[in-house]
């Protein structure tokens, strides 16, 4: 690909070298060679780039002097360069080519498979599953049976999608997820203590531009949907129970578990280790610290709070704040350790 097209595609400006210098790939300043594409922040960074071996560079406006530069590297100019380097990195990714359906692989009666998928070997495709153009399905990966996936989406090996799952556009699901599982709902019978399986029968629908990390199960709608919206990004180990609707843009880091009939609003940040309690309520962008808990039943939003704002402890409430009650408890903890003065002893 060409640093034109990447402009063409991205915005920026070419204030140095030839929109003809061939791009292949992303690196940092120090490991670049003459087909990557590296970026700055900072003039040191900045400095160090210009003197590499990168073909390319994409620096903040104004940070880049032609008079002081003799490297050939060509330098574009964007407001933002990480997220314009994050950016080119995916369009420069390189695409595996198309392998075609493996001899091993089992496919189903009647599924429906794009002509240019690739599925790898041991790969179980179910019976009228339905797989979109350009998508590629991993060795050992399970698709069940009526699972539908969009187009260029990446299913890595092991993972598996339950029946009732539906897939958007450039979902990306890495190795060992489980998508669409039954959800952990029961019903006790008071007499016997004895538990019975509430019914597990509804749907999973992942939206478009998703990304789940390794290892990662969401749980299929009891009688409804289980949501996923557009953009979000879960990471490895992270659970969502049923019923669950999750907005767009949300992130989601390793280790959290979201109970069943919860809602994440749009552009919302969950850290690592976050426990959510069933029925919970989190407000569009509202951010919870690590290890953060929201109990069952309760509303969290950024109302009257400022934005970015970091939620956290058990229950979730304002870092300050929290961080305020420590210094009270530790203050008190110290004056009950101080030993009280002995009273004098009378003189007879």
């Amino acid at each position: 690909m060409t640093l034109g097209e990447l402009i063409e595609a991205l915005g920026g400006t070419l204030v140095q070298g030839s929109p003809e210098i061939i791009l292949a790939g992303v690196q940092t300043s120090k490991s670049a060679n003459s087909l990557d594409l590296v970026f700055a922040e900072d003039p040191v960074s900045a400095a160090q780039a210009l003197a590499g071996n990168a073909a390319a560079v994409v620096l903040k406006p104004g940070s880049f002097h032609p008079v002081t530069s003799s490297s050939p590297i060509g330098v574009v100019e964007a407001n933002h360069p990480r997220l314009w380097f994050a950016r080119a990195a995916q369009l420069l990714k390189l695409t595996p080519p198309l392998a075609g359906i493996h001899s091993t692989a089992a496919i189903g009666a009647l599924a429906d498979l794009a002509q240019d998928v690739t599925i790898g070997a041991g790969a179980v495709i179910g019976e009228c599953a339905s797989i979109g153009a350009r998508s590629c399905i991993e060795a050992g990966a399970v698709i069940g049976p009526y699972v539908r996936i969009g187009e260029q989406c990446h299913i890595y090996p092991h993972a598996t999608l339950y029946r009732g799952t539906t897939l958007g556009n450039r979902v990306i699901v890495h190795a060992g997820a489980v998508l669409g599982a039954d959800g952990f709902g029961y019903v006790r019978d008071p007499d016997t203590a004895a538990y019975t399986q509430f019914p597990q029968q509804g749907t999973l629908l992942i939206e478009d531009d998703v990304e789940i990390g390794a290892n990662s199960t969401i749980d299929r709608g009891a009688l409804r949907q289980t949501r996923i919206g557009r953009g979000t990004k879960i990471d490895n180990l992270v659970h969502i129970g049923h019923n669950c609707h999750i907005g767009e843009d949300v992130i989601i880091v390793a280790l959290t578990g979201i109970s069943g009939s919860c809602t994440v609003g749009n552009g919302a940040v969950i850290a690592g280790q976050v426990g959510i309690g069933d029925h919970a309520h989190i407000g569009p962008g509202v951010i919870l610290g690590g290890q953060a808990g929201v109990l069952s039943g309760k509303t969290i939003t950024n109302h009257g709070l400022k934005p970015g704002t970091v939620l956290w402890g058990t229950p979730a409430r304002p870092l300050k704040q929290v961080l305020r009650e420590l210094a009270v408890l530790a203050r008190l903890a110290r004056s009950r350790m101080t030993p009280e003065p002995r009273p004098a002893e009378k003189e007879e």
